[in-house]
């Protein structure tokens, strides 16, 4: 098809033709005559601000299982409703208005001629959206269970030394100075080492800070004995950021007891239902330490109380067996040394029993000794004359003159018999000893 076969009608139209404001006054017309009531509609706010006093919203529905948008409208709360509703709303729900929520709006519609279409916000139920984020915790909740993790945490058992303390805060928050504060000025001096790391505790972005405070921690956790989390002021705030599963994880499977401050009084974070320990203010936390301290004190001093009272009775109980030994002893010496002295007196009579006979033994000995002596004097010089005899005659046997005698004779050399020949060289004078007289020689060989 080409443009010149599309017929065109130049005539023009029968009737005036409206302006643009003509229009859309019939718009408006139309919706006031058919859409004339308020209706109750549930929607998810995908941005919330307020300007001049008035609040601006961008409502949005989106597909339950692709979660992507399936209708969009502009929204907005005139100054007069919005400062009744947002009070109400946040007394109701401890929060204010955020961008991802899920409300119940009661919703007017409006068309301006210069502006187009929007819905005017007349009322809000609070009770939706305080039903949806339960229902939401919830869900982590169960999933939490699911997984085993929810009471991980809760296993660790709170070091009775919790000195050390991991702070995760804001540095800026009332609640965490108040910590501080109190632990500082605990009644009974404890010294408490406390470190911060600074984290959002208010807003969007209190999930990945406060992970990120936990990873530094986890770094370093030998240095530390406990993890306080905490925040406070005066005022119900914010407490989406904490009723996350990602957060919820980190806070389970953390290897340090992990103790939440949160300090709201009405409800329960899912952070509060997965720490070791929940309190609801930081001046609450605080004090839980300083008790758990004090508990420690109190139970070294108990045991320093019944260590003392059973020594006391131990040494009694020794001293009194030492009094009865020394009875025992006492007697056991007296009967001792009665029965060593009788013992004494008779081997003084034994032995001088003893010593009696041996002497008179010895006197018999002695007078048959002297009997006996000539006889045994005669026979010992007889038998050493012979003995000198026999000597003699060996002497007399081996005495170089007999042995001369015999035919055998000496050769000397230098004054030294010679007994071998290859101490002698040709040309040695020597001197040949005879039984009579002596002779001298030369070696030839």
């Amino acid at each position: 098809m080409y443009f010149d076969d599309i017929p065109y009608d130049t005539a023009p139209p029968s009737a005036s033709p409206l302006t643009l404001s003509q229009l859309n006054g019939l718009v408006r017309e139309v919706i006031e005559l058919s859409m004339p009531d308020d209706y109750w509609v549930t929607v998810e706010l995908a941005s919330v601000r307020e300007s001049h006093g008035h609040c601006y919203m961008e409502l949005v529905e989106k597909d339950d299982r692709t979660n992507t948008p399936v209708a969009q409208a502009r929204a907005c709360c005139w100054r007069n409703t919005w400062m009744r509703l947002l009070p109400k709303f946040m007394s109701a729900t401890g929060q204010p208005l955020l961008s991802g929520q899920k409300v119940l709006l009661r919703l007017h519609a409006n068309f301006h001629e210069a502006y187009g279409f929007s819905w005017v916000v007349t009322d809000i139920d609070p009770s939706y959206t305080m039903g949806d984020m339960a229902r939401r915790r919830q869900e982590i909740l169960r999933i939490l269970r699911e997984q085993g993790v929810i009471d991980m945490n809760k296993t660790l058992d709170i070091p009775p030394f919790a000195l050390r303390i991991a702070v995760i805060s804001s540095a800026t928050a009332a609640g965490y100075g108040d910590f501080c504060n109190q632990l500082s000025a605990n009644e009974y001096g404890f010294k408490f080492r406390t470190q911060l790391f600074p984290a959002v505790m208010q807003g969007e972005q209190v999930q990945d800070s406060v992970i990120q405070a936990l990873e530094v921690v986890n770094g370093q956790a030998d240095m530390f004995d406990v993890v306080v989390i905490i925040r406070g002021g005066g005022s119900t705030a914010d407490l989406s950021g904490f009723d996350t599963l990602p957060l919820a994880e980190n806070v389970a499977n953390f290897p340090l007891p992990v103790i939440t401050g949160i300090g709201h009084d009405r409800d329960r974070s899912v952070l509060d239902f997965v720490a070791c320990v929940s309190q609801k203010t930081p001046t609450a936390v605080a004090a839980f330490l300083i008790d758990n301290l004090a508990a420690t004190l109190e139970r070294i001093d108990d045991c320093s109380r019944r260590v003392t009272q059973y020594v006391g009775r131990r040494m009694q109980q020794e001293r009194f067996a030492v009094q009865r030994l020394e009875q025992r002893l006492s007697s056991a010496v007296v009967l001792r040394t009665t029965r060593e002295a009788n013992r004494l007196e008779q081997c003084s009579v034994r032995l001088s029993h003893a010593a009696s006979a041996r002497l008179m033994y010895e006197r018999n000995r002695m007078a048959m000794l002297s009997d006996r002596l000539p006889l045994l004097a005669a026979g010992a010089m007889e038998r050493a004359r012979h003995r000198l005899a026999m000597l003699g005659q060996r002497v007399e046997a081996v005495n170089p003159v007999n042995i001369l005698r015999r035919g055998y004779s000496i050769t000397m050399f230098e004054g030294k018999a010679v007994t071998d020949s290859r101490r002698l060289s040709a040309g040695d004078e020597v001197t040949i000893m005879l039984a009579s007289g002596k002779v001298g020689a030369v070696v030839k060989e």
